[in-house]
């Protein structure tokens, strides 16, 4: 069968380096940081003391207080990254058919928080279980599309992704998949997570993966640099809204780029360790190419999955050597969690909207806080340190990987 084109129309993005698409993409160009101390609760007895916290953000802005109430913050970030993606895309819900229209979210963890603070209650309280009645709903990594669909009446595919770190970009590629076959017309995709917690420090801590750089917090996240030491924990969402190209055409909808391939995989390798020569990353990006159709040499730039872990940036970069041979050298190559900190089950929204942003303006965002060059990686690769590089961006990818070996990607081309 002839698949159906899929364009994305709509950006919504709430991130540790701004609360909109507009300042995230500033917060890019600009090499900023979103590290900071931790506000959130006390940390004089974590190894690590800092993450990438929202800053300046209070849902009550975005949400009526009840309802934030009833909300996990990865559920409350969902609905204001997706309120700004649909009015982003100007879709005229009075018009659409909105049985044709889904909300596929990707999380990788849903309400940490909410489960964290119930416990703890029960745990300080007499024994008697008093729970919150919203805990359960609060909680479940699927309220959050839940909620999305409950207030803009869409009634098609309604459900989450959970694949760790690689959610959301999972979550795409399934929206993706219904509108090429036609199932759908329009999906709010995209990815949540709120995981800068007691229990989300306290449980990465425990297994060595955070950055303890506490006496420079803005230089943590340190993809690629000998001198990395971990992961910096982020938080935040992204919302891309996805389209029909033909219905998205009728109605005159900007369409800031083509929607063309995704690819899935596994390392089959270990609970948390890629594969030491990235065998499930490289069969990711071929898969992704071959989606969509694409050869290795049509790529321009690579948003790798990139976390600062000494293990994984060299698995990932031996991959895309062996993926695009010697055209590899010519791919602007970076990694935004150096700004954003790892937004685990939402990375791959956030990251995938850098790519689309960065087609859009002619701009690759810098891998930042890069000083010291790692033996094990090749010197002749671009990996766009430290400064944003002017480029036309004709095709770009995105990479996420996740705890349990789980491997995505994606590829988004400028319409012709």
């Amino acid at each position: 069968m002839d698949l159906k084109r899929v364009v994305v129309t709509g950006l919504g993005a709430l991130t540790p380096i701004g609360n909109n698409k507009t300042e995230f993409w500033d917060g890019l160009i600009n090499g900023k940081s979103g590290a900071a101390a931790i506000t959130y609760f006390d940390t004089e007895k974590f190894k690590t003391k800092f993450a990438c916290e929202l800053k300046n953000f209070n849902a009550t802005d975005f949400l009526d207080r009840k309802e934030a109430r009833k909300m996990d913050r990865f559920a409350q970030y969902a609905m204001v990254a997706s309120d700004e993606a649909i009015a982003d895309s100007k879709l005229d819900l009075d018009k659409i058919n909105k049985l044709r229209v889904g909300v596929i979210w990707g999380a990788g963890i849903g309400g940490l928080e909410t489960f964290q603070n119930e416990v703890l209650n029960y745990a300080q309280g007499d024994g008697t279980p008093r729970f919150n009645p919203f805990f359960i709903p609060k909680m479940i990594a699927d309220i959050a599309p839940g909620n999305i669909s409950i207030k803009y009446g869409f009634m098609g595919p309604n459900y989450t992704t959970v694949s760790a770190c690689a959610s959301s970009a999972n979550a795409m590629i399934d929206a993706l998949n219904y509108i090429r076959l036609g199932h759908c017309d329009v999906i709010v995709s995209g990815g949540s997570e709120a995981a800068v917690a007691i229990a989300g420090m306290g449980g990465f801590n425990a297994m060595h993966a955070l950055s303890t750089r506490n006496e420079s917090p803005e230089t943590a996240s340190r993809p690629f640099d000998s001198t990395r030491d971990g992961f910096v924990l982020g938080e935040g969402a992204g919302a891309i809204i996805l389209e029909e190209y033909e219905h998205a055409k009728a109605r005159g909808a900007k369409i800031y780029a083509e929607f063309v391939g995704g690819g899935l995989s596994s390392d089959a390798h270990h609970m948390t360790a890629p594969h030491p020569e990235g065998i499930g990353v490289v069969a990711v990006m071929n898969n992704c190419l071959e989606d969509a159709g694409l050869k290795p040499e049509d790529v321009d730039a690579i948003n790798t999955h990139g976390t600062a872990t000494p293990l994984g940036d060299v698995a990932e970069l031996k991959a895309i050597s062996q993926v695009f041979g010697d055209h590899a050298k010519a791919i602007n190559i970076n990694s935004t969690k150096s700004m954003t900190g790892h937004l685990l089950g939402a990375a791959g929204a956030v990251e995938a909207i850098a790519s689309v942003l960065s087609m859009e303006h002619g701009i690759v965002p810098p891998t930042i806080n890069h000083s010291t060059i790692d033996e094990n990686i090749d010197p002749e690769l671009n990996l766009t340190l430290n400064k944003p590089q002017q480029r036309d961006v004709k095709v770009a990818m995105s990479n996420t990987f996740g705890f349990g070996g789980h491997n995505a990607c994606v590829l988004f081309k400028k319409l012709d």
